[in-house]
């Protein structure tokens, strides 16, 4: 078991990430959570078949459509009706069982209702319990962006089990990797600790062979340990991103332009992601922040985790560049790039020209 806090004082909270903790569910929610409340579960309608013996354990559970064209307004309405309707009260608490959508749909939810209740976060998906579970970012999309609407709201407790992933297949646990290789690419930037993180996942990938998910599972413990670690370590400096949190969009903002322009459908968020650095550190290159080598040892490493989608190649570049400046970042019509400065630092920048950016796209 491995245990961390995000440090952001009366609001502070503790992660925990444990193989099997859902085996005793009830009880580990009691060990760490105060409240005397009932508990709201919000899951989705793929998940809770996988995990009805767990979800059983609650008396209230609230299922909504699985997929990110779900994650709207009419998915909110539904879950706020279904809350209301079970007459929810302010010391009741939600659990948000499932991956992002599910955490950040119930994390809203949550941060709405009433004016605001507690809620806790038992992440399912790689791609939530290394990312979208930690940080009190929640919301929905609109048709003029990805998470436009939303909140800042932090939860009461995150609850890791990795070994949910085994019900993942593999293009799940690339969307997953896709954060994760972004942790290794900001590390310096992010936090004091000195885990080296991407010469660890090269040796990962490097002693996979022709099993890299096999290798993978092995580690999972440490990798969202590590992961985890760096992103608690932003939100306690930073909480609203106001300043470094900024950080944690690196590849982003192309990311989230390409998923737009492909309806949210096309590619996973961690293949957008994957691709959004390379533009980024495309840019990075262009304007003289990153060294050949250190270029192509980045590039060669997404590469190598084989999170590039051929057919993202040819790019509308006029299309991707409208759905930059729509991005939730942007300020007086500047489109901000975290870009690689050095091996393993990034900085946010915003004087990076139009036709730059273009050139840099895939």
């Amino acid at each position: 078991m491995k245990k961390l806090t995000v440090e952001l004082n009366e609001k502070s909270y503790p992660i925990i990430i444990n193989y099997g903790l859902l085996d005793d569910i009830k009880s580990t929610i009691e060990s760490n959570y105060k409240g005397n409340g009932r508990f709201f579960v919000i899951t989705n309608k793929t998940i809770y078949p996988l995990y009805k013996s767990v979800l059983d354990n609650f008396e209230h559970v609230i299922q909504i459509e699985d997929g990110e064209e779900f994650k709207n307004f009419k998915t909110f309405e539904f879950i706020t009706d279904k809350l209301l309707e079970a007459k929810i009260e302010r010391g009741d608490c939600i659990i948000a069982f499932g991956g992002g959508v599910v955490g950040d749909m119930a994390g809203y939810a949550a941060a709405s209702i009433l004016r605001g209740i507690d809620y806790i976060q038992i992440p399912t998906t790689l791609l939530s319990q290394v990312d979208s579970s930690v940080g009190g970012k929640t919301g929905f999309n609109h048709k003029m962006g990805k998470n436009l609407i939303g909140a800042f709201k932090q939860p009461k407790l995150v609850l890791i089990d990795p070994k949910t992933l085994d019900t993942l297949d593999n293009r799940q646990i690339k969307t997953g990797l896709g954060e994760i290789l972004k942790y290794a690419f900001i590390e310096k930037t992010a936090t004091d600790n000195n885990f080296g993180f991407f010469d660890k996942l090269k040796t990962l990938k490097d002693n996979a062979k022709n099993d890299l998910y096999s290798e993978l599972k092995n580690h999972w413990e440490e990798i969202i340990y590590i992961s985890v670690s760096m992103k608690a370590d932003v939100v306690s400096k930073d909480e609203q991103e106001k300043g470094l949190r900024a950080i944690l969009n690196f590849g982003h903002t192309f990311g989230h332009a390409l998923e737009k322009i492909t309806g949210y459908k096309k590619y996973t968020h961690g293949e957008a992601v994957a691709a959004g650095m390379i533009m980024a550190f495309n840019t990075a290159l262009s304007r003289g922040f990153a060294d050949r080598e250190y270029y192509k040892s980045a590039v060669g490493l997404i590469k190598d985790y084989n999170l590039i989608s051929e057919d993202i190649r040819n790019l509308n570049k006029n299309n991707m560049l409208e759905a930059m400046k729509s991005d939730k970042k942007v300020s007086h019509s500047t489109i901000k790039l975290v870009l690689p400065v050095k091996p393993f630092e990034v900085r946010l920048f915003d004087d990076t020209e139009e036709l730059l950016i273009k050139d840099s796209l895939l």
